[in-house]
């Protein structure tokens, strides 16, 4: 069976994050892909900052690649209280009056508890956020499309279609890999999607990510650094202080 676009993106930059170069013959010869389909998709990589191109194939960026990613349960035990001061200062900024994406993750849910009770609306692609946004009295939106099991989130073309309908005063999403030249990233494309539309449909844009994900690429982008401010506990470099504006709350 022939692997989607996506599929292949993500197999490539797993390959390049375990042994740092690639070349087109092995490439082919895993993805079951001609070298023209290969040689196109390092190409776009190359373009989106995720690998250098070299004659013959691709090598690693100095950052770290992963496809790899843990389900909703392993997440939420995962930098628990780096998460929730996260979440806590994220809460915060949400004011009287506001229309506001949020997006799934566990950060992003973790904020539900901390938002002061003002007159707020909210839009979001998570079933567990819609409960706990109704149950706190807050008018609440939920997406339509697809549920993808591992993280839970609403994804799929209905979902981008919804949100065009939208304009939103704040937007916080969650994130997996934040990196200079790969941007803010997600494992899988349908996220992405999602992610990007909410993005280019908010005033202010906020993205959650703990120290673990700086550095890191995956293998769909979904925005530049440049388009949002980052909440994170810790800054690991402060490289990335010169690239968007970054609010450290530990």
């Amino acid at each position: 069976m022939k692997l989607l676009t996506e599929e292949r993106h993500s197999i490539i930059l797993d390959v390049l994050g375990r042994q740092r170069s690639t070349n087109l013959a092995e490439l082919c010869e895993l993805l079951d892909a001609s070298e023209s389909t290969v040689r196109r998709d390092l190409a776009i990589l190359a373009e989106n900052g995720m690998l250098v191109k070299v004659r013959g194939g691709a090598m690693a960026l100095g950052e770290n690649y992963t496809s790899f990613e843990h389900n909703v349960e392993e997440k939420a035990n995962m930098f628990v209280e780096e998460k929730t001061a996260i979440a806590r200062y994220a809460a915060s900024l949400i004011e009287d009056g506001d229309f506001v994406y949020l997006d799934a993750g566990t950060t992003t849910e973790k904020m539900i508890g901390f938002i002061p009770s003002k007159s707020v609306t909210f839009v979001t692609n998570a079933f567990m956020n819609a409960k706990r946004l109704a149950q706190r009295g807050f008018k609440v939106l939920i997406l339509p499309g697809e549920v993808k099991p591992s993280t839970e989130a609403i994804v799929g073309a209905e979902a981008v279609i919804a949100l065009t309908r939208y304009n939103f005063t704040k937007c916080f999403m969650g994130v997996n890999g934040i990196s200079i030249r790969g941007g803010f990233s997600t494992p899988d494309m349908s996220e992405a999607t999602v992610k990007s539309t909410a993005i280019t449909r908010s005033k202010g844009v906020y993205v959650l990510g703990d120290h673990s994900k700086f550095g890191k690429i995956t293998a769909s982008k979904f925005a530049e650094l440049k388009k949002g401010q980052i909440i994170t506990d810790k800054a690991t470099d402060r490289k990335y202080l010169n690239e968007t504006s970054v609010k450290e709350v530990l």
